[in-house]
Order: C-alpha cells, then sequence, then structure tokens
C-alpha cells in the first residue's frame, strides 16, 4: 500500500518529479565523470612512468638508488626470475645496467642516460621495440645500440653512424667504446627523449668491466590496485641483502602531485555534493509545501503523521533511485568512451606533464567501484533530505492546516 500510494503520488505533478530526478541525473553524471577522469588520469600517469623507465618496482642493492654508483650493483645469477615472475600480479621483468656517459659524434658531445637491456625482457618489460621509428630493434649478441630521436637529432647521428661512449666503469675504470647505431626509438616525454641510449646487457657490461652485474630489476604489476599486495609477494622471494622499491619512492614529485590533485577533486566533488543536496532539498520543501491541505485532512480523518512519513519517505526514495539509476546509465557510455579514446593536451599544458615525466593525456577510469560509489552517495544525499518531512511533520497542526 505504501510503495502504491507513493509511486502515485510522485506523478500527480510529472514537471515537479521530473526537475527532481534530473537534479540527481545530471548530479550522478558529473561526479561519476569528474571522479573517472581523475581516477582514470592518476592511473594512466602512473602506469605511464612506470612502463616508460622505472618500472612499478626496481630491486635493487641497498643503498644504490642514493647513490647511483656502479660500486653498489647486485649479482646477476643471484636474481630467480622463475620466482619473481611467479610471485602475484607480476607481469614482466627487466634486468639493467644503467649509468650516465658522454656521447660524441664527429665535433657534438652530449650526457646521456646508458641502459644495458636484455632486449626481449625489456620490450615485454616497456614496450621499447614499439617505440622503434627507425632501424632495427636490438638482438642480445648484438655490439650496437638505440638511440632516442631527440638526442639523434641533437648530435646528428643516423642509422649506421658509429658514435663514441665514453664515461666511468666499475671502480672508477674507464669505460669507451665505438658502437654503431642499430635504431632510433621515439618517447613521448622529451627529457626521455633526449637523453636515453640502449645497448645489450652483456655489451653495457663489458663496456662498464662490471662483469655479471646489474644495477636493477625492473618489475612491472598488472595495476597500480595491487601495488601492496604485489610488494608483499615480492620481498618474499628477493634475496634479503637487496631491497625493493616501488614507484613512490622512485617517483616522488609525482606521487606528491597526485595526492595533492587528489584532495583538490575531493573538495570540487564536497562541493558538488552541497549542490546538489541544496537542489534535492528545495525541490522536498516544495513538495511538502504544495500538499499543507492534502495532509491536514488525511490526518483529520484518522490518518496517522508516522504512515504520511513512511510515504513521503518512499516518495524521496524512488525520486532518489530514478535519478541515480538513470545518471548512472547515462554515464556508462561517456566514461567507456573516453577511456578508449583519451584527451590528448598540446601547446604549453604539456609543459607541466613534461616536467612530471609523463605523457599529456587526461585518461578515464572504468573502475566499477567509481559509478557505484558515486551513485551511491548522490543516492544517500537524496535520501538525508528526509530530515526535512521528519521535522515538519513533528511541528505539523491538522486543523491550522485546513484553515490556511
Amino acid at each position: 500500500m505504501y510503495l502504491n500510494l507513493s509511486w502515485r503520488n510522485i506523478w500527480r505533478n510529472k514537471k515537479r518529479t521530473i526537475i527532481a530526478v534530473a537534479s540527481v541525473f545530471f548530479a550522478v553524471i558529473i561526479a561519476v565523470n569528474t571522479r573517472s577522469m581523475q581516477l582514470g588520469s592518476y592511473s594512466y600517469m602512473i602506469h605511464s612512468s612506470a612502463r616508460f623507465y622505472t618500472g612499478y618496482f626496481q630491486i635493487q642493492q641497498k643503498n644504490y638508488w642514493e647513490k647511483r654508483s656502479l660500486e653498489n650493483t647486485l649479482l646477476q645469477d643471484s636474481i630467480d626470475y622463475k620466482k619473481l615472475r611467479n610471485a602475484n600480479y607480476v607481469k614482466a621483468l627487466a634486468p639493467r645496467l644503467e649509468s650516465f656517459a658522454l656521447i660524441s659524434f664527429k665535433n657534438t658531445t652530449r650526457v646521456a642516460q646508458v641502459v644495458g637491456i636484455d632486449p626481449q625482457m625489456e620490450n615485454e618489460e616497456s614496450g621499447l621495440k614499439e617505440r622503434l621509428v627507425k632501424g632495427e630493434y636490438l638482438e642480445p649478441q648484438d655490439y650496437s645500440g638505440l638511440i632516442s630521436k631527440g638526442l639523434a637529432q641533437l648530435l646528428g647521428v643516423s642509422i649506421g653512424d658509429s658514435i663514441v661512449l665514453y664515461g666511468q666503469g666499475y671502480h672508477g675504470q674507464i669505460a669507451a667504446a665505438l658502437l654503431p647505431v642499430k635504431g632510433i626509438i621515439e618517447y613521448p616525454i622529451r627529457e626521455l627523449n633526449n637523453t636515453m641510449f640502449y645497448l645489450p646487457l652483456k655489451a653495457a657490461q663489458d663496456i662498464f668491466l662490471t662483469g655479471n652485474r646489474l644495477t636493477s630489476v625492473a618489475v612491472m604489476i598488472d595495476d597500480n590496485r595491487h601495488l601492496e599486495k604485489a610488494k608483499q609477494a615480492l620481498s618474499a622471494v628477493i634475496p634479503p641483502q637487496y631491497t625493493l622499491l616501488d614507484w613512490k619512492t622512485m617517483l616522488p614529485e609525482l606521487h606528491q602531485s597526485i595526492q595533492f590533485d587528489n584532495i583538490s577533486g575531493m573538495l570540487m566533488l564536497a562541493i558538488l555534493y552541497v549542490v546538489i543536496a541544496f537542489g534535492v532539498f528545495g525541490t522536498i520543501i516544495m513538495m511538502i509545501n504544495e500538499r499543507v491541505k492534502e495532509f491536514g485532512i488525511l490526518i483529520a480523518v484518522g490518518m496517522k503523521k508516522v504512515r504520511l512519513l513512511i510515504v513521503t519517505f518512499w516518495e524521496i526514495v524512488f525520486i532518489a533511485f530514478l535519478g541515480a539509476a538513470s545518471g548512472l546509465i547515462a554515464a556508462i557510455p561517456i566514461v567507456w568512451y573516453f577511456s578508449l579514446h583519451p584527451i590528448r593536451f598540446t601547446g604549453d599544458v604539456t609543459k607541466t606533464f613534461d616536467a612530471l615525466g609523463i605523457e599529456p593525456i587526461f585518461s578515464f577510469s572504468t573502475d566499477p567501484l567509481i559509478f557505484l560509489n558515486q551513485a551511491l552517495v548522490v543516492f544517500l544525499i537524496a535520501l538525508a533530505t528526509f530530515i526535512y518531512p521528519i521535522y515538519f511533520m513533528k511541528r505539523f497542526e491538522a486543523s491550522r492546516a485546513i484553515r490556511s
């Protein structure tokens, strides 16, 4: 009986009901899209930075990250790749030997970040082969390198040219080599595009005189949401003399930027929720005040106030549910479209992204919890407006209402 009365009551004034439902409808769409864009962008930033370079984790010798010295390297044979691959959430591994060196061609010299890699494992980790724009990808036995496009342009290097690499090797020895350029890769991030030089791991170990040593093993996992669980799984299988660093430690600027932006986003959502609450609250006040005489007559003929409150409660529930459900349905295709077609920024805006070392892209997240959480919050806000009918009925006098 209560449900039937409530359903009929809300459609007695269709315009009023449509306005109330529409306020919840648009609130859900805005809230879902705002939060999806926020969390999707954070996830893309993290994944992009991890995939381009650091990985979600790196296994290193203790104190390596602070000094970045070849003296704090780890033995390649001490790493059990099979156990690491079998750890929960792990998708790929990439052993690396990294150092800075001078790279020269003719009369031009630049400082480059030189990375010795296992070509196949690195491609699984970072998709390096996909970034090849000219030439050929590396083979494990090669004694040649891949150079980033920006660095190649600065040096004036092309495929087949030989560059001179000069730096400091293991135990302060001189690292020097003449290396042909086998391929050119391109990064969307300017900092990486102007500094990177890759060569096979065995060649890097020979040039830097490290023997069978690595500076790190980068680890990719399936999703940043599993970061802590993956950290526990990996910590259980790495040798105790090594340390496991996550992307938050290696990229503190990015982590802090995301935290700050997330707080700002939550404040904006809070303001949105307040606006939603007042909008729905105003509709409920209008709905109650229009029916003052009706309530007075019903109470005069013997209907209890509690029953009127129950009917009013279900009216609010129906309005909130219709608005939240329809908003949720309308938000899904919008979010899905932008998850497949991220918003790419150009111009001066890209400088901010370059400073963080990420692509200038806003991606949307399709995490189901975003849809459910935002719809639930707006639904609960609408239900909270039931406070007014309770207050109204407590002070309501049927005789005065009938005479008004």
